[in-house]
């Protein structure tokens, strides 16, 4: 979570790529205590094991890549932040371990480039940045307008750079280890684009995109944990406490999750439409047939719905798309806000006007938080724990509204409880080849523009296959 800003700030200068080996050995060293460990407030870590399927398929398209025979970009899910550091395990330590275990000969380092949000340099620190810009990192500032010197540079590493290049398509994390978000269609264009570029050097190398998974599971089911979790968060929200049976198994934290969200839901639709004068009514209408979690949840996304314009209303963004395109555009609006393009030179102010400036970027902060509340939620269901009680899908679901309980509460980067040592498991999809789709399309605008739509969806499908 941001930290609470007060002041106007300068514009978010763009991060140069400074790849180090020297600090990327360094932090391979040092990754399994960070795994391990927490290391920072925001980090649960707790990861005691990175296990992976099918990665001698990795392994092969490493030593095809280092033949020249190939380019590939790893689109992998973003379910949760330590996914970086998976994915740079899986690299690290398991690729090459597989690749001599099948005689598979890699002659440089297996690594990879990777995009990054800008904005993670903004509530983790600065040194994030300078740290990811030595191990290969790019920043891209996510919103409505394109980044283009992000783009072009990501583009240019894929096409010639010496490593491959990773990207979550999803764009963000949404703290689901079994839900995939609607993927952005970015890694499918930067494919193409790829194509395009190798083609007009004459170069024959085929352009691959490989889909990755990557879930979490406990050791131990945290039950005893999630037992108090629970307690901490009816208390938070003054919740009445009531007796509980403690031999009701899985079907009373279900009941108990059920009654702290309809609690929850209930305050806060009276507080958006007793202070923020929305028309939110008392009911909501649902078909006859849905039960009581499914009106639940419709209540739930009505009251996503009210947040979002309430932010929408003031920066005078238009409600268009998904919720995770709307949360989009308005971090970019924010954004335009605080770090004034506008005004070179802040310090040159004469009091009153960085005055103004200060209260429109304070202001700013505050409305940008009823989006923040919605990112935690946009891909709860009505089904998620009910298809699989499991304690993973109980935690995930707890500690999201432990997140929104914590933004509320104004607590800066809030360290999300550890409730137990997990394992993370890491499943190598099958290669995509753009280049055979890019020869059905070429020189077809809208075929091209449905080229990249069809292997947007083609790789949703395959991420979600390999998370069933």
């Amino acid at each position: 979570m941001p930290r609470s800003i007060q002041s106007t700030q300068p514009p978010l200068k763009f991060i140069t790529q400074r790849f180090n080996p020297l600090i990327l050995q360094i932090v391979r060293w040092l990754l399994p205590m960070v795994l391990r460990f927490r290391t920072r407030p925001w980090l649960t870590a707790g990861i005691v094991g990175v296990e992976a399927k099918n990665v001698e398929v990795l392994a092969e398209l490493y030593q095809q890549f280092q033949a020249g025979k190939i380019r590939f970009l790893l689109a992998f899910r973003h379910p949760e932040v330590e996914d970086p550091l998976c994915m740079l395990y899986l690299l690290s330590r398991i690729v090459p371990q597989v690749a001599r275990q099948k005689g598979i000969t890699l002659q440089f380092l297996v690594h990879s480039y990777f995009l990054y949000d800008r904005g993670m340099t903004v509530w983790a620190g600065e040194w994030l940045g300078w740290l990811f810009s030595r191990i290969g990192g790019v920043p891209v500032h996510r919103g409505r307008r394109l980044d283009r010197q992000a783009i072009q540079t990501a583009r240019e590493l894929f096409a010639n750079g010496e490593l491959p290049i990773a990207v979550a398509p999803e764009g963000g994390t949404n703290g689901h280890s079994g839900i995939v978000s609607p993927l952005e269609p970015g890694v499918a264009q930067m494919g193409f684009w790829c194509v395009e570029d190798l083609q007009k050097a004459n170069r024959t190398e085929t352009v691959i995109i490989v889909p990755i998974a990557i879930q979490y599971r406990y050791v131990e089911p945290p039950w005893s944990k999630l037992d108090w979790l629970l307690s901490k968060l009816e208390a938070d929200s003054g919740l009445p406490a009531i007796e509980i049976d403690s031999d009701g198994g899985e079907e009373i934290y279900y009941q108990r999750l059920c009654r702290l969200a309809e609690y929850l839901i209930t305050e806060m639709e009276d507080f958006y439409r007793r202070f923020y004068h929305q028309d939110i009514p008392k009911t909501i209408s649902t078909d006859e047939s849905a039960t009581p979690n499914q009106v639940l949840i419709a209540r739930l996304h009505r009251l996503l719905d009210k947040a979002l314009q309430v932010a929408e209303q003031y920066f005078g963004v238009q409600a268009q798309g998904n919720f995770i395109d709307r949360c989009r555009r308005l971090e970019e609006a924010g954004w335009n806000y605080i770090y004034r393009e506008d005004l070179p030179d802040i310090k040159a102010l004469p009091p009153f006007k960085r005055g103004l400036a200060d209260w429109i970027a304070e202001e700013a902060d505050l409305r940008m938080r009823h989006m923040r509340i919605v990112e935690s939620f946009v891909a709860v269901t009505a089904t998620y724990i009910q298809e699989q009680p499991t304690a993973e899908r109980f935690a995930e679901t707890a500690l999201l509204v432990f997140d929104m309980l914590s933004r509320i509460q104004d607590t800066s980067l809030p360290g999300r409880p550890r409730l137990g040592l997990r394992r993370a498991q890491i499943t190598v999809g099958e290669p995509i080849s753009v280049t055979e789709r890019w020869k059905n399309c070429q020189g077809d605008r809208n075929a091209a523009k449905k080229a990249v739509i069809d292997l947007t969806k083609d790789l949703q499908v395959a991420l979600e296959k390999m998370i069933a």
